[in-house]
């Protein structure tokens, strides 16, 4: 398929990952592909599989405004517009509030909730002209509570009723705004949880399908949302969890 024929779609966190992978989805599938990320020499090991003529490296820090202004601002210079944001970028720190520190709050909310909002106001204005779309990564963990994961909690509840909410600010001018909400997915910012054996097993058992999210996974639900087969889609935030939310949470009595 090359649904993303003539448009141009960027991806903040495009190193690894769900990013990574949604980059290269959106590129197979004809997209000019802008990767958005912190470390360039991520960047461009994935770029060096993509067609030079349709990718863009940008380096940026979408927690800094002025980073995000210069990395939309290239983008239009590149491409002439932008027809697709996809807000990946993230970090997800652990403990409870008397256990991680101030630093914790401030590096989840500037990365997992500024970020977006950064890049979002920054792109909004060319999205109208292109009547885009905008897909928030945010997370199960944005639809319901976790231990010890509060300050990742916050942050993902936010980026989900912030696409609720633009989503109805934006239909009117042909903006459609989805998020997606994974689960446990393998990738470099879940190894450590990948690597505790016990943990697995348990996520194994709480989840229908009996395994963790591939980034590709993720990816094709995101490329989905982007085209054009969900043009009557906005404001969802759409779990992308192998049947875990399905649950009420009562453990599995047979």
């Amino acid at each position: 398929m090359n649904r993303f024929d003539n448009k141009v779609i960027i991806v903040t966190g495009a190193g690894s990952g769900i990013g990574e992978a949604s980059a290269r989805r959106f590129s197979a599938e004809g997209a000019a592909v802008v990767l958005v990320g912190r470390t360039r020499d991520k960047l461009e090991r994935v770029a060096a599989d993509l067609p030079s003529e349709r990718t863009l490296v940008h380096d940026a820090d979408v927690s800094q405004l002025a980073q995000v202004e210069t990395m939309i601002a290239a983008t239009v210079s590149r491409f002439g517009h932008v027809d697709v944001l996809v807000n990946n970028a993230g970090v997800a720190p652990t403990g409870r509030i008397d256990e991680a520190s101030v630093e914790d709050w401030r590096s989840v909310m500037s990365s997992d909730l500024d970020g977006v909002f950064y890049c979002t106001r920054a792109a909004i204005r060319h999205l109208i002209a292109s009547r885009g779309n905008i897909i928030n990564v945010s997370s199960v963990s944005g639809l319901g509570g976790d231990w010890g994961m509060s300050f990742y909690n916050a942050a993902k509840g936010a980026v989900t009723n912030f696409t609720r909410s633009l989503a109805m600010d934006h239909g009117r001018d042909g903006v459609r705004v989805n998020a997606v909400c994974p689960s446990l997915t393998i990738t470099d910012l879940t190894q450590d949880m990948l690597d505790d054996k016990a943990l697995m097993a348990r996520f194994e058992e709480r989840i229908p399908l009996g395994r963790a999210a591939q980034p590709d996974d993720i990816a094709s639900v995101i490329a989905f949302l982007a085209s054009d087969d969900a043009r009557f889609v906005t404001g969802v935030n759409l779990p992308v969890d192998g049947g875990l939310t399905a649950s009420n949470g009562q453990p599995k009595q047979a």
